[in-house]
């Protein structure tokens, strides 16, 4: 019993060692770790938040839409964007504010939503600010300014609706040939969308761009050039696979 009782010693002694050398690392890794926890499940709470404050301003916003209080859409929208522009109902409540701007007239304020969500928005909602915004120049007649916002990098999905957009600004000032150049790219691209990421074309897609893409044949025909013929529907049974 006294040797187990040395030796029992002897390890205590050595664990008490090893704490005095390394137990100050141990509680600060220990530490360390539960701040990071606490400070992941803090930041999880605090973007639940947000998105929840958010999505009620963003329903205030639509319900003035529906009631025709533009003083109320601006306020809800200015809000968003102030308080919660890291959330996507910013993007989105900008985007709408924008549409009843423009349906009662008021472009400068619609300018104003449509760029801010074209700098501040993500994705598919920044891109339909883009797609707005350099429609709503054409319409000013700032061409310049409209090519600037279809420039740079553009999602995937949007390429045939971006290249459409240019070839309008191009065909605006007149640059027939680069609106031609614009407008069957855009073909291009609206083709390959229908061939699928595989190259497997279906009858559905096809179906569904039809109007799409005669739209885009009229367009080119306008400029004088040579119209692509039309990418020929799969058959059925090949559609059906």
């Amino acid at each position: 019993m006294a040797t187990y009782d040395l030796e029992e010693q002897e390890q205590l002694d050595e664990i008490k060692t090893w704490w005095k050398q390394h137990g100050n690392t141990v509680v600060g890794v220990v530490l360390a770790a539960s701040l990071a926890v606490a400070g992941w499940q803090g930041w999880n709470w605090y973007q639940r938040n947000q998105s929840a404050q958010a999505s009620a301003i963003l329903s205030v916003l639509q319900r003035a839409v529906e009631a025709g209080d533009t003083q109320r859409v601006k306020a809800a929208a200015g809000e968003l964007a102030e308080k919660f522009s890291s959330t996507p109902a910013a993007g989105l409540g900008a985007l709408i504010a924008a549409k009843a701007a423009v349906d009662t007239g008021d472009l400068k304020t619609a300018h104003a939503q449509l760029a801010w969500v074209a700098t501040n928005g993500h994705d598919e909602v920044r891109e339909l600010a883009r797609l707005r915004l350099a429609t709503l120049l054409i319409d000013e007649k700032a061409f310049d300014e409209a090519l600037r916002t279809l420039d740079g990098p553009v999602l995937e999905g949007f390429a045939t609706r971006f290249a459409e957009v240019r070839g309008d600004v191009l065909m605006a000032q007149g640059k027939k040939a680069e609106a031609a150049t614009a407008w069957r790219s855009a073909l291009t691209s609206l083709d390959a969308t229908d061939s699928g990421a595989k190259g497997r074309s279906t009858l559905q897609e096809q179906e569904a761009n039809a109007p799409y893409r005669e739209l885009l044949r009229l367009k080119l025909e306008s400029t004088g050039e040579a119209v692509p013929a039309p990418v020929a529907a799969a058959p059925a049974k090949e559609a059906a696979r």
